[in-house]
């Protein structure tokens, strides 16, 4: 009996983990916020569809490139939650990217809070109605790392982080 009810206990612990290494499309848990990735890819300033998501930046230097990470965030809780801020894409040489600055109406909105059973980006703002239905955190990323392969997102949330296996 004892033996059973420790197996069932562990059997039982395994299945509440959250899980924090999830590729783009699943959802990644953290601190009651749920960050889910719509679609990862490079944005090219001189095409005209392009243009509203990199609106204020200047074409990429030489050896560059804008890569846009679309994603929704719903929170699970029962209070308010400001989303995580600290977001860096890693490659398999493990060189980092912080995000960039962006004027964009496409942008992730990171400092309001977001009330339980809500999302960002809200309902009828150019993010959640554009073509992707997600906000967008901009990145600047070096051409070799391209070719280095999966790209990571990792979200940094207090001590706790995640990743996301992105889809380029």
């Amino acid at each position: 009996m004892l033996l059973l009810a420790l197996l069932a206990g562990a059997l039982t612990a395994c299945g509440s983990e959250e899980e924090t290494s999830v590729i783009e499309g699943e959802p990644l848990e953290l601190d009651g916020l749920l960050y889910n990735v719509q679609l990862t890819r490079f944005l090219n300033p001189a095409d005209v569809e392009d243009e509203a998501y990199l609106v204020g930046q200047d074409p990429p230097p030489k050896g560059k490139q804008y890569l846009g990470v679309f994603m929704q965030i719903k929170n699970e809780g029962d209070d308010p939650a400001v989303p995580s801020a600290q977001f860096e894409i890693r490659d398999t040489r493990d060189t980092t990217y912080e995000p960039l600055d962006t004027d964009s109406e496409f942008a992730l909105d990171l400092a309001t809070p977001i009330d339980p059973d809500q999302s960002t980006p809200v309902p009828d703002s150019p993010a959640a109605s554009g073509p992707i239905k997600g906000g967008m955190i901009l990145f600047l990323i070096g051409e070799s790392s391209i070719e280095n392969r999966p790209l990571e997102l990792e979200v940094h949330v207090g001590a706790d982080s995640g990743e996301v296996e992105l889809d380029i």
